[in-house]
């Protein structure tokens, strides 16, 4: 993106906007936000529409087509393109720059309260009002699955869904038509930084990269993951908070773009094969003042100082309704499962990856020292999932929340080797959708603090997702056909 570039246009983004477009004979000006459900939306001007006045008027569009956005009578709505946020849309034919915008009332111009962008942008104004820190840095990891082919259909007579991959172990035994690559197969939960040529995506892993780093989004490294067949992971730098949101839904554009150009489908569910590991969306986190480390402490825990801890302890007092926005949908609650490294509890401790929180161990110095949230996955908002957790985290400090004497560890052993009455104490995360908006429904008051977030936006949240969860609820599976059919 254009903030990340090191150039002369850096103090003027708007003039920075016109000279990219100058270079690469610009023909398409493409405009994306994102709804509230977390998903990006576009609409595209030719680039004679480019002028200094777009960034002022901006382009009108109707928000009631948004769900959760606004009620028909005032749906007139302008999205502002921020030209910070300006890269060289790689997937179109017309030469394209795309910039991310906000989302502003037609009549009264001001900022949408309901625009998941400025939730992201109060929050990290709230934090530096708090004086507690300047900025918070986050790094989301990026699990996918790539699948060669994905054929769902649900009607009121049938329901099924069928995944195939080239690296899948079921198909050693069949003849593929699908591709000449022979078919070494990959075994569920043997997938984790497998080499070529059992891992046949990692060209593809690759071009995404560059496509990334192109963007101006610096990337730590890509791997296979451990699910077995098609399974990514891409992991990136930490940066600002509000940039990490707008960089989380340039990846997940670039990832399936990429797949879908080479005939595949990347998809960010968290639980799309049964019995192998789902995809999460850990977040690592720090705050700073300055260039100075909060979180770090040599003398403490892991290294980790009492703001740290602090933190930590408001993430997981608020944890049951912290998932209700960092893991949103019915999906979500097939991977939080006992037996796979996704958390189920609301613990933390070193190096524990069954953990809430973990504290990575390799962050041993004041530059890497960090904390990492692992419940949640992809299908949240990012804007509301990191602005959520950082008010979580702000609340436990200004509550001197300490996790150890609240009984949320540190455990660094697993659960199964613990006494069973230690076991009886640890609390559980929520086991469904529904229960997690009941926890937002009674514990959202650490949200509303700064007016980061209101309660409208949070009562749309909980409305659009209990329709999700009724949708699914009432629909047989077909596992039920098979478990009762006969009863």
């Amino acid at each position: 993106m254009l903030r990340n570039q090191q150039n002369s246009a850096m103090n003027d983004p708007v003039s920075g906007v016109f000279q990219m477009a100058d270079r690469h004979e610009i023909v398409m000006i493409d405009l994306k936000f994102c709804g509230l459900l977390g998903r990006w939306h576009h609409v595209t001007l030719p680039a004679s529409r480019l002028s200094p006045d777009l960034f002022k008027e901006g382009v009108g569009f109707d928000g009631s087509s948004v769900p959760g956005f606004a009620a028909t009578e005032s749906s007139d709505m302008l999205l502002l393109p921020d030209p910070t946020t300006t890269f060289l849309d790689p997937f179109w034919e017309a030469p394209t720059l795309s910039m991310i915008c906000g989302i502003h009332d037609g009549r009264s111009g001001q900022s949408v309260r309901r625009d998941p962008r400025s939730v992201a942008a109060r929050a990290e104004a709230y934090l530096r009002a708090t004086g507690i820190a300047d900025r918070a840095a986050m790094a989301p990891e990026y699990e996918f699955y790539v699948f060669d082919t994905v054929r769902h259909s649900c009607d009121i007579n049938h329901a099924f869904y069928n995944i195939d991959s080239v690296e899948g172990a079921w198909n050693t035994g069949s003849d593929r038509d699908q591709t000449d690559l022979p078919v070494l197969g990959m075994p569920i939960h043997g997938g984790y930084h497998a080499l070529p040529p059992n891992d046949r995506l990692y060209n593809l892993r690759a071009e995404m990269t560059a496509l990334i780093e192109g963007a101006g989004v610096a990337v730590k490294y890509h791997h296979h993951e451990g699910g077995g067949p098609g399974q990514c992971e891409i992991e990136v730098l930490p940066v600002p908070l509000l940039l990490a949101a707008d960089h989380g839904l340039l990846i997940k554009y670039f990832v399936r773009m990429a797949a879908d150009r080479a005939g595949k489908v990347a998809t960010f569910m968290p639980k799309p094969l049964y019995n192998a590991a789902g995809s999460g969306m850990h977040v690592h986190q720090t705050l700073f003042q300055g260039e100075n480390n909060l979180f770090w402490d040599e003398q403490g825990y892991s290294g980790l100082s009492e703001t740290a801890l602090h933190y930590i302890g408001g993430l997981l007092e608020h944890g049951p309704a912290l998932l209700a926005l960092t893991n949103p949908s019915t999906n979500s609650y097939k991977r939080l499962v006992p037996g796979f490294e996704a958390p189920v509890n609301l613990i933390f401790g070193r190096g524990n990856r069954t953990a809430a929180v973990r504290i990575p161990e390799e962050g041993r110095t004041a530059e890497t020292k960090r904390i990492e949230f692992r419940p949640g996955d992809a299908t949240g908002n990012l804007y509301l999932t990191l602005a959520a957790m950082l008010m979580a985290g702000i609340d436990g400090i200004k509550r001197k929340i300490d996790p150890r004497v609240e009984g949320f560890g540190p455990f660094e052993v697993p659960l199964t080797r613990m006494p069973e009455e230690e076991r009886k104490r640890i609390r559980s995360l929520p086991f469904t959708l529904g229960a997690v908006l009941d926890a937002l429904e009674k514990d959202h008051q650490f949200l509303l603090a700064g007016e980061v977030f209101d309660e409208p936006l949070i009562q749309a949240w909980i409305d659009l997702k209990r329709k999700e969860s009724l949708d699914v609820r009432s629909r047989p599976h077909p596992r039920e056909i098979s478990l009762y059919l006969d009863v």
